[in-house]
């Protein structure tokens, strides 16, 4: 069983775009394989895409998802772990778990949802109290985090790969989620921010170049490691903000390289941080979804379900997808997806 989360702690919807057509278009190519996404941003854009989109009714897709008892969500399993928070109850996972292909008909029949839920947000408070609450004998943070482990050992292997769309925060809940899983896809924007968020994720995920010592025993990497577990790596950095005929734009390119710069000199000195030995295989460039990305984000559509022509989308706009561009999507999709 293969685990990745995609996480980008500069927020924005690119990643969750991103996400929703690498494995889409994942699933496509490896019918044989069984995957499981699992949507931990509050927002639950990534699961209102694979249950339709805007146009596609994924919202109120979303919503009878949410209408039943328990929730058919993250947000319906976190209820049921709150009376549990250190053990794990007696309870049937699958209840949780919906097909996508029930709601949206592009979507594989391999692909199957543990669905966002913005009660997340609401129950977040409480989680964390319980992740810091002192019992003697007993991790309570470890525990609070292993929730999506437990869940997972819970389906018994029946699943060959795993994905997380993980919020950009780094609550409780994205914790959770980076805590099960093997290997983290942190996107690329070829903007300032986006190097800071690069410095960010390595600091937070494994405690490089931290501000104090005194956050040395208490960050995420050292307490994993007090428990002997492992760390999740970093797998694949995409830049998904490139031109569609020059490449990286010139005005974004110093920015590129220092990224570039700052993964080489970290891989110099912590090579475990990451899945690869030489840079070149663990960057991935992307060519910008442009209008072929906003119509595929508004009808739940992965790039293969796609053809060119005029799509009608809000209040009676059409919009054009271009052969090429489409074309260039694909073509960008495939790259990533032979990282996995």
């Amino acid at each position: 069983m293969k685990k990745y989360a995609y996480w980008n702690n500069k927020g924005g919807t690119g990643k969750t775009s991103l996400a929703f057509q690498s494995v889409a278009m994942f699933a496509e190519r490896n019918k044989q394989a069984k995957i499981l996404v699992v949507d931990l941003c509050p927002q639950a854009n990534i699961s209102e895409l694979f249950l339709g989109g805007l146009l596609g009714k994924g919202s109120e897709n979303l919503l009878t998802l949410q209408s039943y008892s328990p929730r058919k969500t993250v947000g319906g399993y976190f209820q049921e772990r709150l009376p549990s928070p250190y053990k794990m109850p007696q309870i049937d996972v699958q209840v949780f778990i919906s097909k996508p292909c029930e709601f949206n008909q592009n979507i594989s029949d391999n692909i199957y949802l543990l669905a966002g839920d913005a009660l997340v947000e609401l129950q977040a408070n409480a989680i964390s109290t319980l992740a810091n609450t002192q019992i003697p004998g007993t991790d309570t943070w470890l525990n609070i985090v292993d929730w999506l482990n437990d869940f997972i050992k819970s389906l018994d292997k029946n699943y060959d790969y795993i994905f997380v769309d993980a919020n950009p925060s780094f609550s409780i809940y994205t914790q959770i989620a980076l805590a099960a899983v093997d290997s983290v896809i942190l996107p690329v924007m070829a903007d300032d921010s986006s190097r800071r968020a690069v410095q960010n994720a390595f600091s937070l995920v494994h405690g490089i170049n931290l501000p104090s010592p005194i956050y040395s025993q208490h960050n995420f990497s050292s307490r994993l490691s007090s428990a002997g577990r492992a760390t999740p790596q970093f797998h694949v950095f995409p830049k998904n903000r490139l031109t569609q005929y020059m490449g990286a734009a010139s005005a974004y390119h110093s920015v590129l390289t220092s990224i570039d710069q700052m993964i080489s000199e970290i891989l110099s000195s912590r090579p475990s941080v990451f899945s690869f030995n030489n840079i070149s295989d663990g960057i991935v460039e992307l060519r910008d979804f442009q209008t072929t990305g906003v119509v595929a984000f508004a009808f739940g559509l992965p790039f293969t379900a796609m053809k060119p022509g005029i799509y009608n989308m809000y209040a009676g706009r059409e919009t054009q997808v271009k052969a090429e561009y489409l074309d260039n999507c694909i073509e960008s999709m495939n790259r990533l997806i032979s990282k996995l």
